[in-house]
């Protein structure tokens, strides 16, 4: 962050050489004055004006900074926040500040590697066998298979720190020794916790403190996709919901005629018909009170918790995908999801 602040009593020449040296990135610095209060932005088309409105390389930046800047307050409510971004996103703003109370940054969100800064915590199911994989899973577990030079977990811990989320654990079980190890460089920032026992698609969860109030995007560990959690959220919290399931459109086509009857009467016939449904995607934000509920010591599907919250009368509402989404169950899932990146790479090599 350090690296894009500047105070109001330096030199222009030192903000030229400063912006040099953020060239390949976001190229903005925020103005504080000696209070470290932020009171302006600089960019080098800022001082392209100010020169050609005769300042002088040894004038100070406050004479030809941006004054009118904008910036996320104290003010916002966390989702006002998030849409806050998102519209700065859109309008090509590169560099949000965050700043408190007192006017002082506390953050600076780098649109170009961070989309959103969604007020989750995040648990990545890694626990399970993928026998459907064997023999490549039989020496090596699915989250650390290969997908054009990529672990496909990455691509899950990747798409999470995008989003803004950086708390994140990962449960593990089946060879759990290599995910440890693959997470255990401290810059990575994963946690990973071991399943006493096979404990489900959502009992590993109960194995970790859930914040009061707060809620959790839990996932599953072999997942491509390019889902939007940033909209998905927004749809949990506008609908206030307790679960919120990412869905994949399901098309069935039927080759057939189809009869309607009623007892030994032909009622009608359709002629091969087709029928769309909405699939769990394992994609899921979840309020903590009910991840609280979750037993510790047997197995629970993510489908058990989500029955339990429909009986209950808790608020469950789906998000629909658009864009990728591959389940790395089989061997020509596998393949697909490698053909899909490697064309991906080539394409923007």
């Amino acid at each position: 962050m350090q690296q894009h602040i500047i105070t109001e009593n330096a030199t222009i020449i030192e903000a030229l050489r400063r912006l040099n040296s953020l060239s390949g990135g976001v190229m903005t610095l925020a103005v504080t004055d000696s209070d470290r209060r932020m009171t302006g932005t600089l960019t080098d088309g800022d001082i392209r004006r100010g020169l050609l409105d005769g300042a002088s390389l040894t004038d100070t930046v406050d004479t030809i900074m941006h004054r009118n800047f904008r910036a996320i307050t104290p003010h916002n409510h966390t989702t006002d926040q998030i849409t806050t971004i998102r519209e700065f996103r859109r309008q090509g703003i590169r560099l949000i500040p965050r700043i408190d109370q007192n006017g002082r940054i506390t953050d600076l969100i780098d649109t170009t590697r961070t989309r959103s800064q969604l007020p989750l915590t995040a648990i990545i199911m890694a626990g399970g066998k993928g026998e459907r994989l064997r023999p490549a899973t039989l020496t090596c577990p699915k989250p650390l298979l290969q997908v054009a030079g990529k672990p496909i977990i990455d691509y899950n811990t990747t798409l999470l720190r995008a989003n803004g989320i950086t708390d994140i654990t990962v449960t593990v079980n089946y060879l759990a020794e290599q995910i440890e190890q693959h997470f255990s460089h401290e810059n990575l920032g994963v946690k990973c916790i071991r399943e006493p026992q096979p404990l489900g698609t959502i009992g590993a969860a109960s194995l970790i403190p859930h914040r009061p109030g707060h809620h959790t995007l839990v996932m599953n560990s072999d997942l491509l996709t390019t889902i939007s959690l940033e909209d998905m959220w927004l749809r949990h919290t506008s609908q206030q919901a307790d679960i919120t399931i990412a869905a994949i459109p399901y098309n069935l086509s039927v080759p057939y005629a189809i009869l309607t009857t009623d007892n030994l009467q032909v009622t009608g016939l359709e002629e091969k018909p087709s029928y769309s449904y909405y699939a769990n995607a394992g994609i899921y934000i979840i309020a903590n009170h009910l991840l609280q509920t979750l037993p510790t010591d047997r197995r629970t599907d993510a489908t058990d918790l989500i029955s339990q919250a429909i009986a209950d009368r808790r608020k469950v509402t789906y998000y629909p995908i658009s864009g990728t989404w591959i389940d790395i169950g089989s061997p020509a899932d596998y393949r697909h999801a490698c053909e899909l990146m490697q064309h991906h790479r080539s394409m923007n090599a």
